[in-house]
Protein backbone atom coordinates (compact mmCIF):
# COMPACT_ATOMS: atom_id res chain seq x y z
CA UNK A 1 0.00 0.00 0.00
CA UNK A 2 1.22 3.48 -0.86
CA UNK A 3 1.07 6.54 1.40
CA UNK A 4 1.71 4.61 4.59
CA UNK A 5 4.46 5.40 7.08
CA UNK A 6 6.18 2.11 6.29
CA UNK A 7 6.26 3.00 2.59
CA UNK A 8 7.67 6.42 3.46
CA UNK A 9 10.31 4.78 5.63
CA UNK A 10 11.28 2.55 2.69
CA UNK A 11 11.71 5.64 0.51
CA UNK A 12 13.96 7.35 3.06
CA UNK A 13 16.04 4.21 3.51
CA UNK A 14 16.50 3.80 -0.25
CA UNK A 15 17.70 7.40 -0.56
CA UNK A 16 20.10 7.02 2.37
CA UNK A 17 21.53 3.76 0.98
CA UNK A 18 22.27 5.48 -2.33
CA UNK A 19 24.26 8.23 -0.62
CA UNK A 20 21.77 11.10 -0.70
CA UNK A 21 22.26 13.81 1.93
CA UNK A 22 19.16 15.34 3.49
CA UNK A 23 19.09 19.11 3.96
CA UNK A 24 16.48 21.57 5.14
CA UNK A 25 15.47 24.15 2.58
CA UNK A 26 17.42 26.85 4.40
CA UNK A 27 20.55 24.66 4.57
CA UNK A 28 20.27 23.87 0.86
CA UNK A 29 20.07 27.55 -0.07
CA UNK A 30 23.17 28.36 1.95
CA UNK A 31 25.32 25.36 0.99
CA UNK A 32 23.72 22.77 -1.32
CA UNK A 33 25.18 19.28 -1.10
CA UNK A 34 26.30 17.56 -4.28
CA UNK A 35 23.72 14.79 -3.84
CA UNK A 36 20.90 16.41 -1.87
CA UNK A 37 17.28 15.84 -0.94
CA UNK A 38 15.11 18.61 0.51
CA UNK A 39 12.17 17.09 2.36
CA UNK A 40 9.46 19.74 2.31
CA UNK A 41 6.29 19.09 4.31
CA UNK A 42 3.20 21.24 3.66
CA UNK A 43 1.13 20.95 6.83
CA UNK A 44 -2.30 21.71 5.38
CA UNK A 45 -4.32 19.50 7.75
CA UNK A 46 -3.92 16.98 10.58
CA UNK A 47 -0.71 18.29 12.22
CA UNK A 48 -0.48 15.09 14.24
CA UNK A 49 0.44 13.28 11.02
CA UNK A 50 3.32 15.72 10.57
CA UNK A 51 4.57 14.93 14.06
CA UNK A 52 4.58 11.24 13.08
CA UNK A 53 6.70 11.83 9.96
CA UNK A 54 8.96 14.19 11.92
CA UNK A 55 9.63 11.50 14.53
CA UNK A 56 10.25 8.88 11.84
CA UNK A 57 12.77 11.15 10.11
CA UNK A 58 14.52 12.14 13.34
CA UNK A 59 14.95 8.47 14.24
CA UNK A 60 16.83 8.05 10.94
CA UNK A 61 19.00 11.13 11.52
CA UNK A 62 17.11 13.16 8.91
CA UNK A 63 16.00 16.79 9.09
CA UNK A 64 13.27 18.29 6.92
CA UNK A 65 11.31 21.51 6.52
CA UNK A 66 7.76 21.82 7.86
CA UNK A 67 5.50 24.64 6.64
CA UNK A 68 2.47 25.48 8.79
CA UNK A 69 -0.63 27.40 7.79
CA UNK A 70 -2.16 29.86 10.29
CA UNK A 71 -5.55 28.12 10.40
CA UNK A 72 -6.90 25.80 13.12
CA UNK A 73 -6.58 22.76 10.82
CA UNK A 74 -2.81 23.24 10.70
CA UNK A 75 -1.58 25.61 13.41
CA UNK A 76 -0.91 23.69 16.62
CA UNK A 77 1.65 25.39 18.84
CA UNK A 78 2.45 22.28 20.85
CA UNK A 79 3.14 20.22 17.74
CA UNK A 80 5.13 23.03 16.09
CA UNK A 81 7.39 23.23 19.13
CA UNK A 82 7.78 19.44 19.21
CA UNK A 83 8.76 19.24 15.55
CA UNK A 84 11.25 22.10 15.97
CA UNK A 85 12.70 20.34 19.03
CA UNK A 86 13.25 17.23 16.89
CA UNK A 87 15.67 19.28 14.77
CA UNK A 88 13.44 20.15 11.83
CA UNK A 89 13.07 23.53 10.15
CA UNK A 90 9.77 25.38 10.69
CA UNK A 91 8.44 27.71 8.00
CA UNK A 92 5.33 29.74 7.24
CA UNK A 93 2.91 28.23 4.70
CA UNK A 94 1.37 31.56 3.72
CA UNK A 95 -1.95 32.11 1.94
CA UNK A 96 -2.57 35.71 2.94
CA UNK A 97 -3.52 37.13 -0.44
CA UNK A 98 -6.10 34.40 -0.98
CA UNK A 99 -7.45 34.95 2.55
CA UNK A 100 -7.64 38.71 1.92
CA UNK A 101 -9.50 38.17 -1.37
CA UNK A 102 -6.78 39.91 -3.36
CA UNK A 103 -6.36 42.99 -1.15
CA UNK A 104 -2.58 43.50 -1.18
CA UNK A 105 -2.32 45.81 1.82
CA UNK A 106 -4.56 43.67 3.98
CA UNK A 107 -2.67 40.55 2.89
CA UNK A 108 0.71 42.06 3.69
CA UNK A 109 -0.43 43.15 7.16
CA UNK A 110 -1.72 39.62 7.72
CA UNK A 111 1.55 38.09 6.54
CA UNK A 112 3.58 40.26 8.92
CA UNK A 113 1.38 39.43 11.91
CA UNK A 114 1.34 35.71 11.17
CA UNK A 115 5.08 35.52 10.62
CA UNK A 116 5.81 37.22 13.93
CA UNK A 117 3.32 34.99 15.72
CA UNK A 118 5.04 31.88 14.36
CA UNK A 119 8.43 33.31 15.31
CA UNK A 120 7.37 33.46 18.95
CA UNK A 121 7.51 29.64 18.88
CA UNK A 122 10.75 29.06 16.95
CA UNK A 123 13.06 30.63 14.35
CA UNK A 124 11.53 31.05 10.89
CA UNK A 125 13.82 31.88 7.96
CA UNK A 126 11.94 30.42 4.97
CA UNK A 127 8.36 30.59 3.70
CA UNK A 128 6.34 28.68 1.14
CA UNK A 129 3.08 29.51 -0.63
CA UNK A 130 -0.07 27.49 0.08
CA UNK A 131 -1.84 26.83 -3.22
CA UNK A 132 -5.41 27.68 -2.10
CA UNK A 133 -6.90 25.85 -5.12
CA UNK A 134 -10.43 27.14 -4.54
CA UNK A 135 -9.29 30.78 -4.61
CA UNK A 136 -8.60 32.76 -7.77
CA UNK A 137 -5.78 34.57 -5.94
CA UNK A 138 -2.21 33.33 -6.06
CA UNK A 139 -0.57 34.48 -2.82
CA UNK A 140 2.82 34.71 -4.53
CA UNK A 141 1.56 37.90 -6.22
CA UNK A 142 2.11 39.61 -2.88
CA UNK A 143 5.81 39.77 -3.71
CA UNK A 144 5.20 41.88 -6.79
CA UNK A 145 4.72 44.84 -4.43
CA UNK A 146 6.46 43.81 -1.21
CA UNK A 147 9.66 41.94 -0.33
CA UNK A 148 9.84 38.96 1.99
CA UNK A 149 13.60 39.51 2.30
CA UNK A 150 12.90 42.63 4.34
CA UNK A 151 11.68 40.22 7.03
CA UNK A 152 14.94 38.26 7.23
CA UNK A 153 13.50 35.49 5.05
CA UNK A 154 16.21 33.52 3.26
CA UNK A 155 14.02 31.99 0.61
CA UNK A 156 10.73 30.87 -0.90
CA UNK A 157 10.95 27.69 -3.04
CA UNK A 158 8.95 29.01 -5.99
CA UNK A 159 11.24 32.03 -6.27
CA UNK A 160 14.59 30.86 -4.93
CA UNK A 161 15.06 27.38 -6.38
CA UNK A 162 16.29 26.88 -9.92
CA UNK A 163 14.14 23.98 -11.07
CA UNK A 164 16.53 23.35 -13.93
CA UNK A 165 19.07 22.31 -11.29
CA UNK A 166 16.78 20.90 -8.59
CA UNK A 167 14.20 18.29 -9.59
CA UNK A 168 10.75 18.95 -8.14
CA UNK A 169 8.51 16.14 -6.96
CA UNK A 170 5.22 16.53 -5.06
CA UNK A 171 2.50 14.20 -3.82
CA UNK A 172 -0.22 16.71 -4.75
CA UNK A 173 -3.33 14.79 -5.69
CA UNK A 174 -2.14 11.79 -3.62
CA UNK A 175 0.07 10.70 -6.46
CA UNK A 176 3.52 11.69 -7.66
CA UNK A 177 2.42 12.59 -11.19
CA UNK A 178 -0.47 14.82 -10.19
CA UNK A 179 0.49 17.85 -12.30
CA UNK A 180 -2.73 17.45 -14.29
CA UNK A 181 -4.79 18.09 -11.16
CA UNK A 182 -2.51 20.71 -9.57
CA UNK A 183 -3.55 24.36 -9.67
CA UNK A 184 -0.35 25.99 -8.38
CA UNK A 185 1.94 23.37 -6.81
CA UNK A 186 4.25 23.07 -9.81
CA UNK A 187 7.91 23.66 -10.57
CA UNK A 188 8.55 27.28 -11.42
CA UNK A 189 11.78 28.96 -12.40
CA UNK A 190 12.92 32.27 -13.82
CA UNK A 191 12.99 30.41 -17.13
CA UNK A 192 11.04 27.35 -18.30
CA UNK A 193 12.35 23.98 -17.13
CA UNK A 194 14.47 22.74 -20.01
CA UNK A 195 16.84 20.35 -18.25
CA UNK A 196 16.76 17.25 -20.48
CA UNK A 197 17.24 15.06 -17.43
CA UNK A 198 14.02 16.40 -15.92
CA UNK A 199 11.74 16.80 -18.93
CA UNK A 200 9.25 13.98 -19.20
CA UNK A 201 10.50 12.39 -15.97
CA UNK A 202 7.50 11.14 -14.04
CA UNK A 203 6.73 8.75 -11.19
CA UNK A 204 3.25 7.54 -10.32
CA UNK A 205 3.84 5.69 -7.06
CA UNK A 206 6.36 5.78 -4.23
CA UNK A 207 7.56 2.36 -5.38
CA UNK A 208 8.39 3.86 -8.79
CA UNK A 209 10.58 6.46 -7.03
CA UNK A 210 12.28 3.80 -4.90
CA UNK A 211 13.01 1.72 -8.00
CA UNK A 212 14.58 4.74 -9.74
CA UNK A 213 16.70 5.53 -6.67
CA UNK A 214 17.93 1.94 -6.41
CA UNK A 215 18.76 1.80 -10.13
CA UNK A 216 20.65 5.10 -10.00
CA UNK A 217 18.34 6.97 -12.36
CA UNK A 218 16.85 9.40 -9.83
CA UNK A 219 18.13 13.01 -10.17
CA UNK A 220 21.06 13.98 -7.99
CA UNK A 221 19.29 16.94 -6.38
CA UNK A 222 15.58 17.14 -5.60
CA UNK A 223 12.95 18.82 -3.49
CA UNK A 224 10.37 16.23 -2.45
CA UNK A 225 7.16 17.84 -1.21
CA UNK A 226 4.89 15.81 1.04
CA UNK A 227 1.50 16.54 2.57
CA UNK A 228 1.69 14.46 5.77
CA UNK A 229 -2.10 14.35 6.08
CA UNK A 230 -1.97 11.73 3.28
CA UNK A 231 0.54 9.50 5.06
CA UNK A 232 -0.82 7.15 7.71
CA UNK A 233 -0.76 3.48 8.59
CA UNK A 234 -4.21 3.59 10.23
CA UNK A 235 -6.73 1.92 7.87
CA UNK A 236 -9.78 4.16 8.39
CA UNK A 237 -7.94 7.53 8.03
CA UNK A 238 -6.05 6.07 5.04
CA UNK A 239 -9.32 5.18 3.28
CA UNK A 240 -10.92 8.54 4.17
CA UNK A 241 -7.98 10.42 2.68
CA UNK A 242 -8.08 8.27 -0.46
CA UNK A 243 -11.78 8.92 -1.06
CA UNK A 244 -11.56 12.62 -0.21
CA UNK A 245 -8.58 13.18 -2.48
CA UNK A 246 -10.21 11.39 -5.40
CA UNK A 247 -13.14 13.78 -5.09
CA UNK A 248 -10.82 16.80 -4.84
CA UNK A 249 -8.97 15.68 -7.96
CA UNK A 250 -12.18 15.73 -9.96
CA UNK A 251 -12.85 19.30 -8.84
CA UNK A 252 -9.27 20.33 -9.61
CA UNK A 253 -9.45 18.81 -13.10
CA UNK A 254 -12.47 21.00 -13.77
CA UNK A 255 -10.71 24.11 -12.44
CA UNK A 256 -7.56 23.39 -14.46
CA UNK A 257 -9.62 23.06 -17.66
Amino acid sequence: MDFTLSTYSNLLNALKQQGFFFQTFCEYLVNPAEKAIILRHDVDLLPGNSLATAKLEQASGISGSYYFRMVPESYDETIIRQIAHLGHEIGYHYEDLASADGNLEKAYDSFCRNLEKLRTLCPVTTICMHGSPLSKWDSRLLWGKYSYRSHAITGEPYFDLDFNKTFYLTDTGRRWDGHKVSIRDKAMASAPVTNPGFLGRSYHSTKNIIDAVQHGTFPGRAMITLHPQRWTSSPIPWIKELLAQNLKNQVKRFLVK
